[in-house]
Formats: C-alpha cells, structure tokens, sequence
C-alpha cells in the first residue's frame, strides 16, 4: 500500500495519497463531535458548555504529541525519498522513546494539576466538577494518542496512507456506539461520554500499532542497545519540537480564546463549543491535505526533485482554494442550521451566537486553506522553524485582537471572532513573501 510520491502525475498522486488521510481525520473528528453531538442532545448546555471546554484544554495537550510525530514523519518522509533506510529506522527508534517519555511526563503532570489548569480556564463553577471528571478520564488515555498518531504518521511517510483510516473508521463507529450505550443506555453522564472516547482511543493506537509491527517488518525497530547516529539526536528533536511548538502554540492560543470565551457565561461557552466542533470539521480537509502535501514536498525534495516540488505547490493551492471557497459558501449560508445539529431549536440565544461565530469564520476559510499548504511546505523543505513564525503571527494577532476587541461593549464576542480571520491573512502575507524571497535565492 505504499505510494512513491516522487513518480507519476503529480495532482493525481497528491489526491490519492491525501484522500484517505483527510478522510481519517474527518473520521476522528466525527467521533470527537459524537461526544459534543449526544451530551448537547440528551444532557443539556451545560454539559456540552463543559465537553466543549474540556475538548479545547484536551486539543492543546494532545496537540503536543501530534506536533512531535507530523514532525518525525516529515524526517521519515525525507530519508524514505533519499532511499536511505538504516538512517530513517534510526530515527523511528529514537523519536518513538522521545515522544514516548513526553506523552508519559505530560500524563502525569495534567494529572497532578487538573484543577488548577481548570482555575486558569475560568471554569465557572457550576460546570467544575463536570469537567474535572470529563478531563481525568480523558487523560487516562493519552498514551493511546501518541500511539496512534506515532504510527499513523510512520505509514503515511513511506506512503501508505489507508491503513490508518482503516483503523480510524472501525473506532470512529465504536465510539458512537459507545456513547450511546454509556450516555443513554446506562445513564454514566459526562463520565459515560469521556470512557466512549478512551476505548475507541485505545483500540485505534494498539491496532495500529499491531498492524505495523506483524505486516511492516522494513519499520521494526528494537529499542537496544541505544546508540544513535551523531546528529541524529539534534535532528529528531529540531524536527519533532519545532512541529510540536507550532502545533501547541496554535492550541495554547485558541485555548486563551476559551478561557475568555467562559468569561462571557455558560450560554456563550455552549455556542462557541457546538461551533467550533463546526468550524474544525469543515476546515479539516484543508488543514490534512495541507499534511498531506507537506509528505509529498518532503519525498521530493529528499529524491531532489525539484520540478515535483514547484508542480505541486501550484497544484495544491488550486484544490485548496476551490475547496475551501465551496465549503465556505456552504457554512455561511446554513450556519443556523448546522447550529442546530448540537443544540435545541428552543436555545434561541445559544443558536444566534454560534451562528455568527461561522458565518464570520466561514467567509475566509481560503485564508486558512493557504496556511495549511505554506505550513506542510515549510515542513516539508525542512524549515520547520517558519511554520512556527506563521504560527505564531496568526494566533498572536488572534489573541491580541480578541483580549483587545472582547471587552468594548458594542463589539463582544463578535470581537473575539473576528480576530480569528485577521490572523490568518496576516500570517498568508508573511508566509508568502518569505517564499518568494527563498525563490529568488534558490538556484533553478
């Protein structure tokens, strides 16, 4: 199920790969919405208003590991199109008992501080014992993240995209079904809807797992003797941290963003959970091709493929733009509607201020569309550090606008939206002049 990137007709290639990766991540969004979609319906706001900030402070978190392993991935990637496999099983080794200890250090420090972390977020508290119990079951799992997406991002650099969306698909039904056994059927509450999670979670990251180990036997890796390739230390951790920094940077900003999305009270919490949850599912494609893109860039600039890279940029940016604008047009015209997929029709409130948190998200979905592709390539010629520059002027402008703008009485939570869209045009400008001055000092 492999898939060289380096040869064929580049769109075509760049599609197939990409398809069951999107896909995938919209599989594990599905299952992420299942838990928002049944506690909203059958709990109340209250509960979704705590679901939903337990999701951001869990997305942060998470978004750590993720970070490290896209990170290692793209170094993967790039010694797979070198052809030099003993350098990339060294590098699998090394960056699986890195990433491994950080998920465990960071397992114990949330859960030593879950509620002080919770104090921080402005939980009200009337939805404080919800969701310090949503948040001590969800962690209970977190080894099981780094497991899945570690070996997720392993197939995906040598090519093989569909297997992790088999795997994702299975859980992603699991889930479902789970929630509705614990929420409806034995009536456990929030604690049913975070145990539905845990187990689909478990069985996606030991299946893969598996499934690598019995049917990959080129990706084996023994983790003795531990003697690593002078440089390689250095290499995994410039890769793995600066992806990981991006990516918790991104999610550190949108969780300042919750923190003063819960200063506005429990309905505007419930608003902004059930549209974000939205908002991420219909800019996912965009943000996993961008993923996608940057494996592709990174085979090829590894194979120095040069002519592949400059095919693909163009390539990728006319499908991310005709897709985010469709998808954009669609979320403008029925936010109200998608609103009510999480919320009773009688939350009229409630409904109103979702609504306007996507049709102002909705109108620049292109914009965020470009950034997805300008962070994958940066990966992906390995300037992982720019992705972080991008990073941080999107959500820096986002969070500077939203604390500056949330507060004036006549603007209020539309302030805290529209900070949103600035920051991504913002970060497309820079990104875009950084590459054309990289162009202009690479030789053709």
């Amino acid at each position: 199920m492999k898939k060289d990137l380096t040869q064929g007709n580049v769109t075509r290639n760049m599609l197939l790969f990409a398809g069951p990766m999107i896909l995938g991540n919209l599989l594990q969004q599905f299952y992420n919405i299942a838990d928002t979609l049944i506690v909203g319906q059958f709990l109340g706001p209250d509960a979704l208003a705590a679901v939903g900030s337990a999701y951001t402070l869990m997305t942060f978190l998470t978004s750590i590991l993720i970070g490290m392993c896209m990170g290692s991935g793209a170094l993967f990637s790039y010694y797979f199109g070198k052809r030099e496999e003993q350098k990339m099983k060294d590098r699998i080794r090394l960056s699986f008992l890195v990433i491994g200890g950080v998920t465990i250090l960071l397992n114990v420090l949330v859960m030593a501080f879950r509620r002080p972390i919770l104090r921080l977020l402005q939980v009200p508290d009337s939805l404080m014992e919800m969701m310090h119990t949503y948040v001590w079951i969800i962690f209970t799992g977190i080894f099981f993240v780094f497991l899945y997406n570690y070996f997720a991002y392993l197939l995906r650099a040598v090519g093989n995209s569909v297997v992790p969306l088999y795997f994702l698909g299975s859980t992603a039904v699991l889930n479902v079904v789970l929630d509705l056994i614990f929420v409806t059927g034995c009536r456990w509450g929030i604690a049913g809807a975070a145990a539905a999670t845990v187990i689909a979670q478990a069985v996606s990251g030991l299946g893969l797992m598996t499934y690598t180990w019995v049917r990959e036997p080129q990706l084996r890796f023994s983790l003795l003797p531990f003697a690593p390739e002078k440089g390689a230390v250095g290499e995994i951790l410039r890769f793995s941290f600066s992806s990981s920094i991006q990516q918790s940077v991104m999610n550190f900003g949108i969780l300042m963003i919750q923190g003063l999305v819960n200063s506005f009270g429990p309905s505007v919490m419930a608003a902004f959970a059930a549209a974000v949850k939205i908002d991420s599912f219909a800019y996912m494609p965009a943000q996993e091709f961008g993923n996608a893109f940057s494996l592709f860039i990174s085979q090829n600039h590894g194979a120095g493929r040069k002519d592949r890279v400059r095919e693909g940029m163009g390539s990728a940016l006319r499908v991310s733009l005709l897709f985010c604008a469709a998808v954009s047009f669609l979320v403008f015209l029925f936010a109200p509607v998608l609103m009510l997929l999480f919320i009773s029709p009688r939350e009229t409130d409630i409904i109103a201020v979702g609504a306007g948190y996507l049709r102002v998200e909705g109108a620049f979905y292109c914009g965020i569309g470009i950034l997805f592709l300008l962070y994958g390539y940066y990966r992906g010629v390995n300037r992982p550090e720019m992705s972080l520059v991008l990073t941080v002027i999107s959500l820096g402008t986002r969070v500077a606008l939203a604390y500056l703008l949330a507060p004036v009485p006549a603007i209020g939570v539309m302030g805290i939206w529209s900070a949103i869209p600035i920051g991504w045009i913002l970060a497309d400008v820079t990104g875009i002049l950084y590459l054309r001055r990289l162009e202009r000092n690479t030789p053709a």
